[in-house]
């Protein structure tokens, strides 16, 4: 089978599937290059309201295709920070589904989203330098925001793996769940994300990221939305709110 990127979309979550079985879903230079163009026609779909990025089977990613590296250039490492950049940029709430290995670009596309759930098992790794490879400063600064200097440093000067329950301490990992647990979880939390306002999420989303010159933008967003009037309604009558934002 060759590698491929498989998206779907179903009741407003949009599914993304890192497809590389042979190689433990390691992503080539085709995958990397087509990722920005599927999450931007994902984020132009009004139907989307959730995005979950997970591997086929038992494993997340487990990195690169080493054998591209012996190309001459750094196309690779250039394409995996634009596909990086474009998941981190997605305007609507991004949950990685982990389980299995999660190691180098795998690490770095889970970083990218907005939660990490994991299955217990799930094992995870920054590991250029077990290749002399420079990490991006993007990615650094990233992984430094999730975990904290000291973690970041941990994992990017050793390669060491870690467990699932060390990702969880260390802030890598938001939720851990038992073998055969984790699609239940991660299926119910996107249904509930989908039932939000992403007028709310969306603008969250910018300002947790550190954005700074938004506030004039979103309250102009909030007066001509209704999700405000429809969420005050919804609560006071004792009903399920409709929003309406992004649709």
């Amino acid at each position: 089978m060759e590698p491929q990127l498989k998206d779907s979309v179903t009741d407003g979550i949009a599914t993304v599937v890192i497809s590389n079985p042979a190689k433990r879903n390691a992503m080539s230079v085709g995958m990397w290059r087509a990722l920005p163009a599927v999450l931007e026609r994902l984020a132009a779909d009004p139907a989307v309201r959730v995005l979950v990025l997970t591997g086929e089977g038992d494993t997340f990613c487990a990195g690169a295709d080493i054998s591209a590296l012996r190309e001459p250039g750094d196309e690779q490492q250039t394409l995996a920070v634009r596909a990086e950049e474009a998941l981190a940029a997605f305007p609507k709430p991004t949950v990685a589904a982990v389980r299995g290995f999660c190691v180098g670009g795998g690490s770095q596309l889970a970083a990218a989203c907005d939660l990490r759930f994991a299955e217990e098992g799930a094992r995870f790794g920054i590991t250029p330098s077990k290749l002399g490879i420079v990490y991006p400063s993007s990615s650094t600064r990233r992984l430094t925001a999730l975990v904290g200097p000291s973690a970041a440093k941990y994992l990017l000067f050793s390669g060491e793996l870690m467990d699932a329950e060390r990702a969880l301490r260390t802030g890598f990992v938001d939720e851990l769940h038992p073998a055969g647990a984790l699609d239940k979880r991660v299926a119910e939390f996107a249904r509930l994300l989908a039932s939000r306002s992403l007028l709310t999420q969306a603008a969250a989303k910018e300002f947790v990221d550190g954005r700074r010159d938004r506030d004039a933008h979103w309250a102009e967003q909030a007066r001509g939305s209704g999700d405000t009037a429809e969420g005050v309604a919804a609560f006071l009558e004792r009903r399920a709110p409709r929003f309406t934002y992004g649709l």
